[in-house]
């Protein structure tokens, strides 16, 4: 039998009328709010400055992209595209391997195990085909011409649906279990009409399939058999929404005239409670184990479990997220430029509520995370990469 709880305002919900998130009890959330205000304020309790790096001399037309702990440079100039890969374990000052590829105008880059799945877009940012290569030497092992998603140490092919705006993860026709070996197809469930596919990579690799309908299906990566299903609400499905965590999966819905968070067990998909959230623009990421969440009013993070507030963090709204790979046990890394204008801050939130870790000099752009390393832009023609003492 499950059981649905519904959090009031003493689990969490904002009190009708004020959608401000409740300040937590936490000692340590005080401390860490307290030490981001002073390195905001130039006080003596600013962390330090972060020692760097230096990369690799890059033309500003490159892009760039990671995958694990490699740093991986398209360079679509004149010529043929061409991709490198810089690893930490050699040197980010010379390239490991250098490939050429095929003519697109845009790539992703994904890890499995010693594989890089590179997808590549068009000019509609529909996915084109998917390239699989080893991370040591770059040399192509196989290719298929659909969008390869990586699922923890297997993988799936989708056909995503055509359309002039953003794809987001709607399929059709058929989902494939793909060998990362050899590219093989494994095994292959068919999609009636379209379906949102969302990946969850932590052990047990599994993919939620939610059709039209309403109708989610859980399915093992490594064989397509069904371990679970139920029925979700209809929802904005998007890369952030639903989250998988653990045993629980989170999904924004709307709900009467507002919004609302419902948390499901796995693989079973029964409800187990449900938050009401302001509407209006509301992100979700998994951080070391708990929803991490950023709204207009700032970050606060719940326990995927039960609902409970874990922390709150007003002064989080001005932070921004750095991209990269990462998973629901790592912390975010967060960046902000300071408001003296000479300097950016870096820090954390997971577990243990945010953290500011360091400084970083002004100018620098086109932040991204790679293993435990922070990969920027500093000018327009050199990359700086700076450790991070991050999980």
């Amino acid at each position: 039998m499950s059981v649905l709880i519904e959090l009031g305002d003493t689990r969490g919900a904002p009190p009708a009328g004020d959608h401000r998130p409740p300040a937590p009890p936490s000692p340590r959330w005080r401390v860490a709010l307290l030490l981001a205000v002073c390195a905001l304020l130039g006080g003596a309790a600013a962390p330090a400055r972060l020692s760097a790096e230096l990369g690799p001399a890059l033309p500003s037309r490159a892009i760039l992209l990671s995958a694990g702990s490699l740093l991986l440079v398209v360079d679509a100039g004149a010529g043929p595209p061409t991709l490198s890969a810089y690893d930490p374990a050699v040197s980010y000052r010379t390239a490991r391997w250098r490939v050429g590829l095929s003519a697109a105008t845009g790539w992703s880059a994904e890890a499995v195990g010693d594989l890089l799945l590179i997808t590549e877009r068009d000019q509609l940012r529909r996915a084109t085909a998917t390239t699989a290569r080893s991370a040591r030497t770059g040399r192509e092992l196989w290719r298929r011409p659909e969008r390869v998603y990586a699922v923890g140490d297997t993988a799936v092919a989708v056909s995503e649906v055509r359309s002039a705006s953003e794809p987001g993860r709607r399929v059709e026709g058929v989902v494939h279990g793909v060998d990362p070996a050899t590219g093989a197809t494994r095994w292959s469930v068919p999609v009636p009409s379209t379906a949102v596919l969302e990946v969850l990579p932590d052990p047990p690799a599994r993919v939620l399939l939610v059709q039209d309908d309403g109708l989610a299906r859980l399915l093992d990566a490594r064989d397509g058999t069904v371990r679970g299903q139920g029925s979700l609400p209809p929802a904005d499905y998007g890369p952030d929404n639903p989250q998988a965590i653990g045993g629980h999966l989170v999904l924004r819905h709307p709900s009467g005239t507002g919004m609302t968070l419902t948390g499901y067990d796995l693989p079973g998909l029964a409800p187990r409670w449900r938050m009401p959230v302001e509407a209006g623009d509301l992100t979700l990421r998994a951080c070391q184990g708990l929803l991490c969440a950023q709204d207009r009013d700032g970050r606060w993070a719940l326990d995927p479990e039960s609902g409970a507030r874990a922390w709150s963090w007003p002064a989080g709204g001005r932070w921004h997220t750095v991209a990269g790979a990462r998973g629901a046990t790592d912390a975010l890394v967060l960046f902000q430029t300071a408001e003296d204008g000479r300097r950016t801050l870096i820090a954390t939130a997971g577990r243990d509520g945010p953290r500011v870790r360091g400084v970083l000099p002004a100018g620098v752009s086109d932040c991204r995370r790679a293993g435990a390393r922070l990969v920027c832009r500093e000018g327009t023609s050199r990359v700086t990469v700076w450790p991070l003492d991050v999980p």
